[in-house]
């Protein structure tokens, strides 16, 4: 089930206006460029501006998301309608044989079991034609980015257009490592309403990702660096081997 931060329908809508400029994007842009990519599958959308984006170079888009929500909110900005939007996960889409699969932001760390983390790998490379590419980013545990996480108490308020005045409160609720939780809590402000979102993220080492991906049919062809958070992600750059 997804978190409520992307699947509340009075969170998605703020949450684009509290994750803030997307540095991340012109990344995967110019990574899908490189690959020649021309059908791209986003798995995870969320409210799609990374789908969005990539049709708008006149690509075939797919944009998967088990939060309805999310999907709504991407719906409403894809005025042409370029993006076909799927209400599911990895494990629901069809042989898109698309060019190239991404998955950026936390969505490679919300998979907490080695079997979903199997099954979506699995999903991914069903979708994706042979020799095609998946390109992910995930955080380096090594970074320990909680430990910023759990400084960082101080409410946030913004002015979200068509809802009014939002405050963001996070709070950092369990660290057993691979396992880090924490809790958002929004009040909206015009009625004093509160509704909070629990989330865990797994992170997994450089070695434990490869290995995993070798194991599903994929080969790593580079590992960069995240622009947008260089020296604390990785971005993986894989191939399907078969």
């Amino acid at each position: 089930m997804p978190d409520a931060i992307f699947a509340h329908p009075r969170l998605a809508p703020v949450y684009d206006a509290f994750d803030g400029d997307r540095d991340d994007l012109p990344a995967y842009l110019a990574i899908a460029g490189e690959l020649g990519a021309d059908r791209v599958l986003d798995v995870g959308c969320g409210t799609g501006c990374l789908a969005i984006l990539l049709a708008g170079t006149g690509r075939t888009v797919v944009g998967v998301d088990p939060a309805e929500a999310s999907l709504e909110v991407a719906k409403s900005k894809d005025k042409s309608a370029a993006v076909t939007w799927v209400h599911g996960d990895a494990t629901t889409v069809p042989a898109l044989h698309a060019d190239l699969a991404v998955m950026t932001g936390n969505v490679a760390q919300v998979f907490l079991t080695d079997d979903d983390w199997s099954a979506t790998l699995r999903g991914i490379h069903a979708a994706l034609r042979p020799r095609a590419y998946f390109v992910f980013e995930t955080r380096r545990p090594e970074r320990r980015a909680w430990e910023e996480w759990a400084a960082d108490t101080a409410p946030r308020v913004l002015d979200v257009p068509g809802i009014g005045p939002v405050e963001r409160r996070q709070e950092v609720t369990d660290v057993a490592l691979p396992f880090v939780s924490f809790r958002y809590a929004y009040r909206f402000l015009a009625d004093g309403t509160v509704v909070t979102s629990e989330s865990t993220l797994r992170f997994r080492g450089r070695d434990e990702v490869e290995s995993s991906l070798a194991g599903h049919g994929y080969r790593v062809l580079d590992v960069r660096e995240a622009p947008d958070r260089p020296g604390r992600e990785f971005v993986f750059v894989a191939e399907r081997t078969t």
